[in-house]
Formats: C-alpha cells, sequence, structure tokens
C-alpha cells in the first residue's frame, strides 16, 4: 500500500515538473534571446546558450517607445484599475451578501448572467460613450468602464456571506454605521479572498490589450502591451527578433514578479468564495 502511494506521487510530481518546464521554458527563451546580440543564433535548443549577452536590445527597445510615458500608463491604469475594482465589487458584495431588499436575488442573478455576454459586444457603445464625455486617449477609459466586473462581485459576495451575521449586528448596535462595517470589520475578514482578487485583476489588467488599443490612440497614452505588440512594425518590417523578446519580457516579468509576491495571501483564499454559502 506504502509503495503505491508512493509511486503515486513520484508520478503526479513527474507530471507537475514536466507541465511547469512547458510552462515556463517560452519565459525563460524568451529572458535569453532578449540579451544575445543580433547575429547570434535565436532558434532550436542552441539558442539558450549565450556567448556574448548583452543589453543593446534593451537600448534599441526604448528608441523605438516612449518608454517612461507608456510605463507609467500601464502602471498607472493597472493598479488603480485594481484598487478600484477591488473596493467597488467588494462593496457590491456586501450588500448583496447581507441586506435584504426587494429583487435581491433576482438582481444578483442578472449581474452573474452577464458573465455569459462578451466583453466586446460592448465595445462599440462603450467607445461612443468615451467619446461623448471626452475620455477616449484618456487613461480613465480603461478604468471607469470596469469598476465592478460580475466574476468580481459574484466571487467576493460568496466569501462575505461567511463573515457571521452576529458580529455585523453588534457592530450596528455599537453605533457603527454601514459603511464603516464594511470598511473596519468586512474587508479585514476578507483579506485573503481580497488578496485573491487583487492578484487576478493585476495580471489581466497588466495584460490588458484589447482595451487599451480601442480607446487609446495617441502613441503617448499607450500601454506597453499595445507598444510591444507594434513592435514588428516599429522598423518598417526589420525589427531584430531580439528586440522583439526585449519587449516581451518586459511586459512578463512584472506580472510574474506581481503573482510570486501576492501568492502568500492568495494560497489562503484563493477561489474560496466560489465553493462557500
Amino acid at each position: 500500500m506504502h509503495r503505491n502511494k508512493r509511486k503515486a506521487s513520484i508520478f503526479v510530481h513527474t507530471v507537475l515538473i514536466i507541465m511547469v518546464v512547458f510552462a515556463l521554458f517560452p519565459v525563460v527563451w524568451s529572458c535569453v534571446i532578449s540579451i544575445k546580440s543580433v547575429g547570434e543564433k535565436i532558434s532550436g535548443f542552441s539558442a539558450l546558450s549565450i556567448s556574448s549577452p548583452t543589453l543593446d536590445n534593451y537600448r534599441r527597445l526604448f528608441q523605438l517607445i516612449p518608454m517612461k510615458e507608456q510605463l507609467f500608463n500601464s502602471v498607472f491604469t493597472t493598479l488603480m484599475g485594481t484598487v478600484t475594482t477591488m473596493f467597488f465589487c467588494a462593496l457590491a458584495g456586501f450588500v448583496f451578501a447581507k441586506y435584504k431588499f426587494p429583487f435581491r436575488n433576482g438582481l444578483f442573478y442578472f449581474v452573474v448572467a452577464t458573465m455569459t455576454i462578451p466583453a466586446e459586444v460592448a465595445s462599440v457603445p462603450l467607445f461612443l460613450i468615451m467619446k461623448k464625455i471626452g475620455l477616449t486617449n484618456s487613461l480613465w477609459s480603461l478604468i471607469l468602464p470596469r469598476l465592478t466586473t460580475a466574476v468580481g462581485v459574484f466571487y467576493l459576495r460568496q466569501y462575505i456571506m461567511d463573515v457571521p451575521d452576529e458580529i455585523i449586528e453588534a457592530a450596528r448596535i455599537d453605533g457603527c454605521s454601514d459603511f464603516k462595517i464594511f470598511w473596519k470589520i468586512v474587508c479585514p475578514m476578507i483579506k485573503p479572498a481580497l488578496a485573491s482578487w487583487a492578484s487576478i485583476t493585476l495580471v489581466a489588467r497588466w495584460n490588458d490589450f484589447f482595451w487599451p488599443l480601442l480607446f487609446l490612440t495617441k502613441r503617448t497614452k499607450q500601454t506597453l502591451m499595445v507598444s510591444v505588440s507594434q513592435l514588428p512594425l516599429a522598423d518598417g518590417l526589420a525589427t531584430p527578433w531580439q528586440v522583439i523578446l526585449a519587449g516581451t519580457t518586459l511586459v512578463i516579468v512584472p506580472s510574474i514578479i506581481i503573482y510570486v509576491l501576492i501568492q502568500s495571501f492568495q494560497k489562503d483564499g484563493a477561489f474560496e468564495g466560489a465553493v462557500k454559502g
């Protein structure tokens, strides 16, 4: 029996290691190629060997795109979008979980049902709205339309439902306002869920491509993800792959670092709300 368990454990770990290798290989390959000189080989496993590492590809990258402006655009929209989404999704989840009002369940099911509608369906109406209120080529056009998301409301509502009603009632008896209960009591109790949702949202916002491409047409207003996608055309279809992969590395590595930093919180609450309530 013990031998069978050991064999099963070895098999599972072997499969997991293979999956990790397949997942990390493109990232490692991109990082290695990005520091190779333009004349070096970039195909095959032999490309992983570096004879003369150089940062010239990154210097050329900074010449092709306005790095400071676009890095600020990406960081601003990612952080501001994540913070606002966390706040409003948690607030909406708190209302759906702890307040009783007419048509509460029907309204919640309607919100959940919107998850079946592709976001791109609203692209034309959203663009017209942003243009009407003068927010095209504004970073806020990437933040305001997604202050709340159906997935975030559903996830945090399921988690908040497990917060004991007795604690909330005791806070009301002590004179706490509704918002103070949410901010001072509920939010600290759902930190694992907030951390999980933050890590998911941070990566999604950083990797966002469609909406910046739609709303931001000025080069200095674009995000890094959009600019990197345009690198093959930056030198008239002559941009070296080493420079392109330097840009790719620049947008991939931060999301990995962010995920690792939040991982300790995410382990406690990742998708736990999906099975609560």
